[in-house]
């Protein structure tokens, strides 16, 4: 098999890891490539992957037999194995040809943890030291591997991950026997300690090495086992307090499996998945937390509104908001205001109050926002106290002609390109 027919297997069989990124490193000293923010060019698939890195798995061979996995043992698709060698050439050729920025280097499990991990590390190594490479590399921790092999990942690496891939242990016993809670959370905990340690480190030795500088991620695949977004949401919270994770990245379950422990969905539920990361939004910039946004009453995130939306909507008691006179944290709660129009209105009304026409200006999603402030005490919405008028509206800006999909249900998602481009939920 050559090296050509080996990326294209193992291009594919990686398209499923959603938890690629490529920013929050700077790599200085001699040597080719840039790993900072406006060294690396960013690409996303339509769902919302990142593909702007190589993107690659050393191998899809792997002793799991993982249910929901296309390279689970008993799939009977190609398999292909690369050396350490062939992976480290690949990426400084393609880096070379400006075809990527970076490499996001991930594997299934070939023999045992240990001796994944040892192939992997040796692949990164002579990539950083035969070929100098100072770009920005990406990898996958194998659970189970010996603690020294873990240690070792984030003095070569620029961000680590491991995945939980699955919410909760029981899950994890149902479609990933060979895999359990504690031995994602192990490394997990351990890669947390190192980061944090070499951070005090650097305070005192300036020259001492960075280890992982743009830290560790996860993913969880939504919609393969019975876990509420409550729960799923529960769970990244205490990631991001006690694990101090960077991200956590939400990966719609792909039916392209058949097994009879995996449920029968049409088509993954990429909706769901948005909305997840919308709340997950919500907990690492806008102070909002789990609680807040889902109970054991309501543990589904809403379909037709976003997180923050729902939430408003469940306390208009606290709305409409005057927005010359409320707090910066009061403020980021309204639907539509997001992080970046919220400093804009504190730096505005210094200079004199502001109407309702000056939100639009300042980046504000009014035809979501109107709804849940008044400007010098003037109000543009519908009825302050009826959250039923107000998810009219609402529906209305999302479908103002009123159209039906394929299935011959109003379209739920549509939230306008401000929000897509801005982030203003």
């Amino acid at each position: 098999m050559d090296l050509q027919e080996k990326l294209e297997i193992l291009a594919d069989s990686a398209k499923y890891d959603a938890s690629c990124a490529s920013s929050g490193s700077n790599r200085a000293g001699r040597g080719t490539g840039a790993a900072h923010q406006s060294g690396v060019c960013h690409s996303w698939t339509a769902d919302g992957r990142c593909v702007s890195l190589l993107k690659i798995l050393m191998t899809n061979e792997c002793v799991y037999d993982c249910a929901y996995c296309v390279n689970r043992r008993t799939s009977d698709s190609r398999k292909a194995i690369l050396t350490p060698d062939e992976i480290a050439g690949l990426t400084f050729e393609f880096y070379k040809r400006n075809y990527i920025e970076g490499l996001f280097l991930s594997s299934g499990i070939v023999v045992s943890p240990d001796h994944t991990m040892e192939l992997m590390l040796a692949a990164v190594r002579k990539l950083r030291e035969n070929y100098h490479f100072n770009g920005y590399v990406h990898m996958k921790v194998i659970p189970g591997a010996d603690q020294a092999l873990i240690d070792q990942a984030g003095l070569w690496a620029d961000r680590v991950s491991v995945n939980i891939e699955l919410p909760s242990d029981k899950s994890l016993q149902l479609l990933a026997p060979g895999k359990t809670k504690e031995t994602v959370l192990r490394p997990m905990h351990r890669l947390a300690q190192r980061i944090a340690a070499h951070k005090d480190e650097r305070r005192s030795i300036k020259s001492s090495p960075a280890y992982a500088p743009a830290g560790q991620s996860t993913q969880l695949i939504i919609g393969a086992t019975p876990e509420t977004d409550r729960e799923i949401i529960k769970l990244s919270e205490a990631l991001y307090a006690k694990m101090a994770l960077k991200r956590v990245y939400y990966s719609a379950f792909v039916p392209i499996m058949k097994d009879s422990r995996l449920p029968a969905l049409r088509e993954p539920p990429l909706l769901r998945e948005h909305r997840l990361y919308q709340a997950d939004w919500l907990l690492r910039f806008y102070g909002f937390t789990a609680d807040e946004l889902l109970d054991e009453k309501h543990p589904g995130l809403d379909l037709n509104f976003d997180p923050k939306t729902v939430w408003a909507l469940n306390n208009l008691d606290k709305f409409p908001l005057e927005v010359n006179k409320a707090s910066y944290e009061e403020i980021l709660r309204v639907p539509g205001i997001g992080v970046t129009s919220a400093q804009r209105i504190l730096r505005a009304r210094r200079a004199g109050a502001l109407k309702l026409d000056d939100l639009k200006k300042l980046g504000v999603v009014m035809k979501r926002a109107v709804y849940f402030v008044t400007a010098g005490g003037k109000y543009g919405g519908v009825q302050k106290d009826s959250g039923d008028a107000i998810k009219v509206k609402l529906l209305e800006h999302k479908n103002p002609n009123g159209q039906l999909d394929l299935f011959g249900q109003a379209q739920p998602v549509s939230e306008g390109l401000e929000g897509a481009v801005t982030g203003q939920l």
